[in-house]
């Protein structure tokens, strides 16, 4: 059923590809490379390449070597180009857009980026990443048998169930893997996609609090440490530090995560892990300890969430969180700062002010 002829090949492209745009393909054709001429389709049969896209985009173009035997044949009009959601393989699944009557010029790789004759109606096909589609060309008439112009398959032997065939072998159409038919190579039928320009940023902060609002000697004492991204990007794999102070002793953490981040469940002393922050999500560590008795001074806990390589964080600066605790006193008056009774003014100083003390 399939004519092969073997040759050389040029490539040419009808246009360049841009900044986010990807093109997706199975062959391994390249300039001044060799190929087979597929000549011994029929009219309403197809050959189809099924693609893998390699991010969140839209398919924005087709793309179809077309080749005869001896080069200048006159343009081709076929009846379209058709973009499939995947089914089972060979059997392509959902139509998601058609090109109708697409116009194949002889030793070009063609491509095609709109859906009408005026160019006015740009082919989008939205696709995410790692989803496979069906790119394929039906022909309108039988090629000649012998000299094309038709499709192209490379020589670079073929990946499995990637590449199929719609034909009429006598009764219905149906689809066929290319190995079925004796087409031992991979379709030079291959698709542009747009990928979406995906923003690398992800806001995370740190906070540290406390139960307490002063610290005892000798007493337990309770810190929350919460990390949390409010994105737009996720930061995958953030180290968490908290080295406590000498002072607390006796350290034990549990750790709570939200909105999809994770986060090591539990651990002892100094927090050191790592932790999956998506968008909106959070990560809490409870953790309790005691400070040693014979504390004095200020007590200062800080903690710090690092962002890695390839997610960037816009502010840096609330990626560390720090409390500080000054001891507990019974003498509330003496806490805040007020002097002894022995260090008060006089009670004459409050008569020279028009105050007159109660008898």
């Amino acid at each position: 059923m399939r004519s092969t002829i073997w040759l050389g090949l040029m490539l040419a492209f009808a246009t360049s590809a841009g900044a986010n745009e990807v093109t997706v393909k199975n062959d391994s054709l390249v300039n001044n490379s060799s190929g087979s001429i597929q000549a011994g389709f029929a009219a309403g049969e197809k050959a189809a390449s099924w693609l893998t896209s390699p991010c969140d985009g839209n398919i924005v173009a087709a793309q179809i070597f077309w080749r005869s035997l001896t080069g200048g044949a006159p343009i081709s009009s076929e009846d379209s180009i058709d973009i499939y959601r995947a089914g089972t393989f060979p059997t392509a699944g959902a139509l998601a857009q058609e090109l109708a009557g697409p116009q194949l010029n002889d030793g070009v790789i063609n491509e095609f980026r709109y859906l009408d004759e005026n160019n006015t109606i740009p082919l989008s096909v939205p696709v995410t990443q790692n989803e496979t589609f069906v790119l394929a060309l039906t022909f309108s008439e039988a090629p000649n048998p012998t000299e094309g112009p038709s499709v192209v398959s490379d020589s670079g032997g073929i990946q499995p169930n990637r590449n199929a065939i719609y034909a009429d072998l006598g009764s219905s159409f149906s689809w066929f893997s290319n190995t079925t038919l004796g087409v031992n190579g991979d379709w030079v039928i291959r698709a542009v996609i747009d990928c979406q320009a995906v923003s690398t940023d992800a806001s995370v902060s740190t906070t540290v609090t406390s139960t307490s609002t002063a610290y005892a000697p000798g007493t337990p004492l309770h810190y929350s440490i919460t990390i949390g991204n409010s994105g737009p990007a996720s930061s995958t794999g953030t180290t968490v530090v908290d080295t406590f102070p000498s002072a607390y002793s006796g350290v034990l953490w549990t750790c709570a995560a939200s909105g999809g981040a994770s986060c090591t469940a539990s651990g002892s002393g100094n927090i050191i892990d790592s932790a999956n922050l998506p968008s909106g999500g959070q990560v809490i560590y409870s953790v309790n300890g005691t400070v040693i008795a014979g504390t004095t001074g200020t007590l200062s806990n800080s903690a710090t969430a690092i962002v890695h390589a390839p997610t960037t964080d816009p502010n840096p600066t609330d990626n560390t969180g720090t409390l500080d605790l000054m001891p507990a006193t019974s003498d509330l008056i003496f806490a805040n700062g007020f002097e002894s009774p022995t260090s008060a003014p006089p009670i004459v100083a409050a008569r020279a002010t028009g105050f007159r003390p109660t008898r």
